[in-house]
Order: C-alpha cells, then sequence, then structure tokens
C-alpha cells in the first residue's frame, strides 16, 4: 500500500478530529460490564427519534448507552422502575430567572429541578455587564443543572424594582454588552431585552435597536429574547415586531398584560391578530410561551395559534413571585395548559426539549434520548381525569389531562428524592 501524502494525512486527521468534537468517544461494553442506571419499564417518548414505545434506557458513565425493549436486570448496577410512567429527555426552560442573591426575583435552578424536570436552564436577562461575571462563576459554575443565558442589554440586568432597568437609556450600552457576548459565547445564547413600557418609559424602539447592534457586533451569531406585554402604543407593537430576525425569540407572545393606559398592545389587537406578527412568524422569529406571573393570556393564544402563530418553545418563565401566582407557571403545567388548547403530548414534549435545544444551538447533544447523548431524563405521570387552568389575566380553561414530575435524572443521577407530593391545579 502506498505510503500517505502529508496532505492526505492532514485531512484524515482533520477528519478524525471533526468527528471527535461531534460525538463523546465511549468505549464498547463488554458481555459483563454493568450499565450505571437503567430506567426500566417506562413509556418513552423522545420526539427527536420520533419515538412513543415502551423502552429500557441504559445509562453509563452520564450517558445514554442504549434505548432497547429489554434490558435484563442483571445488567444494571442500580434501576428506576418506570412502569406506568412517561420518560422523557430532561426538559428545558428556555426562559426562567435562576439568578439567586445577584437579582430581585431569582430561584436556584436546582431547587426548580423535582417541580419541573428541567436538566437545563436558561437566564433569561438576569444579568447585564455588570454582573454576568458573578452568575457565571458563582451560580453557572455550582448548579447541576446545565445553565446557559442570554445577557440584559442593560449593564445592570433585570432590576425591576423600584425602578426599572431601562428608564435610563444610558444604562444600555452597546459596545460594553458586545464585549460580554464576545467573551462569554460558551455559555451565552444572546441578549434580552423587556419593551414593556413599564420598562423602557418612553424610549420606544431604541434598547431593542441598541441590543441587536450588540448581536451583531460580537463576533459571532448571537440571538435577541424580546419580552413584550403592555408595551407603549399599538403602532410600536408593530414596530418592534418588524425589527426582529430570523431565529430572535419574541417572549410573553401570547401576553394580555396592557400598557400604563390599560390599552391592550399585544399581538392581538380588538380581537386581530397583528400582520406584523405573522409576518415576523412566516420569517423565522421564534414565538416562546414564557408564561409567568402575568404574561399568559387564553384569549390572546385562542386567536394568535389559529392566525398561524403557533408556538415554537413552552417556557415558564418561572421566579419567586410568579410561582406562587394563581396561573402555577411550572414548566408540566404550562404545558398541560397547552394540551388544553388542542397540541398533542408529543408536541407539547417537543415544545420543551427539541425545539429549544435548536434555539440554543445545542441539538442534538441534549433535549434527547438519543445513544450518546447525557443522561438527562425526566420521568413524569400523565394524570387523566378533568382539571381546570387558569391564565395571567383569571381566564380559565378546562383540560382533560396534566403532567405531574416523579423524578429527574442529570448525567446519569438521579436528582434528589422523588417528587411526592400532588401537583395541584388550583
Amino acid at each position: 500500500m502506498s505510503a500517505l501524502s502529508r496532505r492526505d494525512f492532514l485531512a484524515l486527521s482533520t477528519s478524525a478530529a471533526a468527528i471527535s468534537l461531534a460525538a463523546p468517544a465511549r468505549a464498547a461494553m463488554g458481555p459483563n460490564d454493568k450499565y450505571d442506571l437503567v430506567i426500566r419499564g417506562g413509556e418513552v417518548l423522545d420526539p427527536s427519534q420520533s419515538l412513543r414505545a415502551k423502552r429500557d434506557i441504559g445509562i453509563r458513565w452520564g450517558v445514554i448507552e442504549t434505548v432497547q425493549e429489554t434490558i435484563p436486570a442483571e445488567r444494571a448496577l442500580k434501576s428506576i422502575d418506570a412502569s406506568g410512567k412517561l420518560v422523557m429527555p430532561g426538559l428545558i426552560d428556555l426562559h426562567c430567572h435562576v439568578y439567586p442573591y445577584g437579582s430581585a426575583i431569582g430561584i436556584p435552578a436546582d431547587e426548580l429541578v423535582q417541580f419541573q424536570g428541567t436538566t437545563t436552564v436558561v437566564s433569561a436577562g438576569d444579568a447585564g455587564v455588570n454582573n454576568l461575571a458573578a452568575l457565571r462563576r458563582f451560580i453557572v459554575a455550582q448548579t447541576r443543572a446545565r445553565m446557559y443565558a442570554f445577557v440584559h442589554i442593560a449593564n445592570n440586568g433585570l432590576s425591576a424594582f423600584p425602578v426599572a432597568e431601562l428608564y435610563n437609556i444610558d444604562s444600555a450600552q452597546t459596545e460594553a454588552c458586545a464585549m460580554a457576548l464576545a467573551e462569554n459565547s460558551d455559555f451565552l445564547l444572546g441578549v434580552k431585552v423587556r419593551m414593556s413600557e413599564n420598562v423602557i418609559y418612553k424610549h420606544g424602539l431604541e434598547p431593542l435597536k441598541r441590543a441587536i447592534q450588540a448581536c451583531e457586533m460580537c463576533g459571532w451569531p448571537a440571538k435577541m429574547m424580546v419580552h413584550i406585554g403592555g408595551v407603549e402604543s399599538k403602532e410600536l407593537m408593530s414596530q418592534i415586531l418588524d425589527l426582529l430576525r430570523p431565529g430572535d425569540v419574541l417572549t410573553h407572545a401570547y401576553s394580555g398584560a396592557p400598557n400604563m393606559s390599560n390599552v391592550f398592545t399585544n399581538i392581538v389587537q380588538e380581537g386581530k391578530l397583528l400582520p406584523a406578527a405573522l409576518a415576523a412568524k412566516q420569517r423565522g422569529v421564534m414565538f416562546d410561551v414564557g408564561h409567568g406571573g402575568g404574561s399568559f393570556d387564553f384569549t390572546v393564544a385562542e386567536v394568535a395559534i389559529p392566525g398561524g402563530c403557533v408556538p415554537d418553545t413552552i417556557s415558564s418563565d418561572i421566579h419567586v413571585f410568579s410561582g406562587n401566582s394563581p396561573g402555577i407557571p411550572f414548566l408540566p403545567n404550562v404545558m398541560s395548559k397547552f394540551m388544553a388548547l388542542g397540541f398533542t403530548l408529543e408536541q407539547v414534549v417537543a415544545m420543551a426539549t427539541t425545539a429549544p435545544a435548536k434555539i440554543i444551538s445545542r441539538a442534538p447533544k441534549i433535549g434527547t434520548l438519543q445513544v450518546g447523548a447525557p443522561g438527562d431524563v425526566a420521568i413524569m405521570e400523565l394524570v387523566e381525569g378533568p382539571v381546570s387552568f387558569v391564565d395571567t389575566r383569571n381566564n380559565k380553561r378546562d383540560g382533560k389531562a396534566q403532567l405531574k414530575p416523579i423524578q429527574t435524572i442529570i448525567n446519569g443521577v438521579p436528582f434528589g428524592r422523588p417528587y411526592q407530593a400532588p401537583f395541584a391545579v388550583r
């Protein structure tokens, strides 16, 4: 066999390096090797594989090693009996507030795991340039749940009380924000801006323009997450939508919150969907639920969704205040509300797994149970029977089922005790 040329050798070396980056190396299991954990007997629901069937899942060294019909009991060091339960990828919450001590509304991400089934969370603008380093060093680095973030365009981050972060437009420093993005591209996803009148006062499009400019200056394709709900005017809402780029995220998409004059200025006005909203959706803007304590209205969703603005992702907007609100915005409960709106179980699971994984550019590594993926698993019970749901404006809708979290596994390790308390819906 002829010797390889230097060019051929380099080409093969580059290909091998690319393969090693694409998938973690795993030693083949011998006939006497055991799985660290086997989740057996559950109904596996994994939208990334179009899979819904009874399967056993074997996890070894923190990674999904196999998904098969039956794994012999003697092959498991530890087992979880998931019989009669749903087994799905660990949920990804695209919008939550998980910067305790650094934000007035932050809640520890690890405290949410048993109530949400979340193995990956996204801090939605809790930190700005001034306190981003502390988020990274003291929160992200010490949290078992996987965490990413949108940095706020305001230097001081999200600071709603007593004066919102963008009443003074000088807090939005484009160059500083772009530098933070450039230096933290491994865990930042882009820029967050809240465009409600009670946050930006009379600054119009300027905060959004500065945030987009920071994304475009940073040297990588950073995304926007744009919070709406009670913007200053009906016209401004359409102008905001017109500025959003393909891949940007519109969060609180189905908000019914009024502006400071008690006028409804969101994507549904006077009972009709804004043409600018449909145009944004059609060019690739991502519509995120972001339920929260004041940002989801059934009556808005019931107009927007049939009009073509279906949600891409379901998120909680969970924080210390919203978690105690009547709408109960824990992620499985919000998913259940969308089943009450007519979405299938497979669809709502996809909106909390594969869809957000793509938005944060981590697919197919997370939000999946494919072999080679991290061993992130959410075990839930689908409780069937009449149930009543309430939104953030006290509108009620009836459903036929709700998701109840039972056990969460992160990187192959069961997280805390199984969640035993009843998951009540008031």
